[in-house]
């Protein structure tokens, strides 16, 4: 399941007798909030509120007609949360207030399966937002940290996946657990022989996964054809709004490494101080850097370039993933970079780590 956060609606759901040609009809009663509060109830294969109502008395009532064991969730208007429930003919209780679900055994143990995902998940996003606002090296420092909560994350998936192999709860997650898995393991959730793997919503997961990969390999091709090709010039401002060409460093006789980055970008910022040390090392020896910013925020964006220490060029158009740099290079994501030789050509793409400081040192030695 695709969610923000851990269960913040609950529901009481009266079933109506099964409809023809596979359906199923739902009444939803939700209790626990202050009257006027709007409920909605979305189907995730389209993410599209299918029903909705105003809390009055302290209670509201929705009804629909779905496809059985189809999976849907709900939402208090205004709400990130999302309480999943499958349609599988058997009244569901839910409260907003206490978080507190009954219905049959397997939406009670979704719910209990969701819940737990939901804080492990909250415990993770805190400290990733903790870390936010430390240095670059404090964030260096407490790197373990976020891995280990990554990890933990990734942990708590794989069991709710273990545990409900024979049922549908895992399809609830066929998101969280497509992003969060090993690519071995990712391969083995699709297996049809599993019920969740033929539902609807894990077959969607599985088509947005295998475009995603597609896309993944274009545009490693396109890397592929960078290398080796000339440099594609393009112009932004710097900090003080005065405007820049690329063609102004790269091709000018000197080293150029080009960096695509944002102050909001995490990778970018713990990848930034192995950035500066080549820079003062090797830029006395004939090393450029031009800094292409994927930001929209100036204030942040000037305010990351002094908190890292970056006094190389720094050019930004301030569009965010719309910046000519993506448009001109086909960036998808960063961190991302480019190295140009002294006559203009790309040499190398993604040189990050150990890997930028070996290229270096093989151009410009110890």
């Amino acid at each position: 399941m695709k969610k923000l956060s851990v269960l913040s609606i609950i529901l009481t759901l009266a079933v109506i007798d099964a409809c023809t040609s596979g359906q199923v009809s739902y009444v939803v009663n939700a209790s626990g909030a202050e009257d006027g509060t709007v409920v909605n109830i979305i189907d995730r294969l389209t993410d599209k509120v299918i029903a909705d109502g105003e809390i009055t008395d302290g209670t509201v009532t929705l009804s629909g007609k779905v496809e059985k064991d189809a999976l849907l969730a709900v939402q208090k208007d205004g709400d990130d949360w999302l309480t999943p429930f499958f349609a599988d003919g058997t009244p569901i209780s839910v409260n907003l207030e206490d978080n507190s679900l009954t219905g049959s055994e397997l939406n009670e143990k979704l719910s209990a399966c969701d819940k737990k995902a939901g804080e492990v998940y909250e415990s993770a996003l805190n400290l990733i937002n903790e870390l936010g606002d430390l240095s670059a090296e404090e964030q260096e420092a407490r790197q373990d940290e976020v891995t280990k909560a990554i990890e933990g994350l990734s942990d708590c998936y794989r069991q709710i996946l273990e545990e409900n192999r024979d049922n549908l709860i895992p399809a609830a997650f066929a998101s969280d657990l497509a992003q969060l898995l090993e690519d071995e393991e990712t391969e083995d959730l699709f297996n049809p022989e599993y019920p969740y793997a033929n539902h609807p919503y894990t077959q969607k997961v599985k088509q947005q996964m295998e475009a995603y990969n597609e896309m993944l390999a274009e545009m490693e091709a396109g890397k592929d054809k960078l290398t080796g090709s000339r440099f594609i010039d393009l112009e932004e401002p710097d900090v003080n709004g005065k405007m820049h060409k690329l063609s102004e460093f790269a091709g000018q006789g000197k080293w150029v490494f080009v960096d695509f980055w944002a102050s909001w970008c995490g990778p970018c910022r713990r990848e930034m101080p192995n950035v500066v040390a080549a820079y003062k090392k090797y830029h006395p020896k004939g090393l450029e850097i031009v800094g292409l910013s994927f930001d929209n925020d100036k204030e942040a964006w000037v305010k990351a370039i002094a908190d890292l220490d970056m006094p190389w060029i720094h050019l930004s158009d301030l569009k965010g993933w719309q910046t000519v740099a993506s448009e001109t290079y086909g960036v998808r994501s960063i961190p991302a970079s480019l190295l140009i030789d002294p006559e203009g050509m790309i040499v190398a793409t993604d040189l990050r780590g150990d890997a930028l400081g070996a290229k270096l040192a093989e151009i410009f030695g110890e």
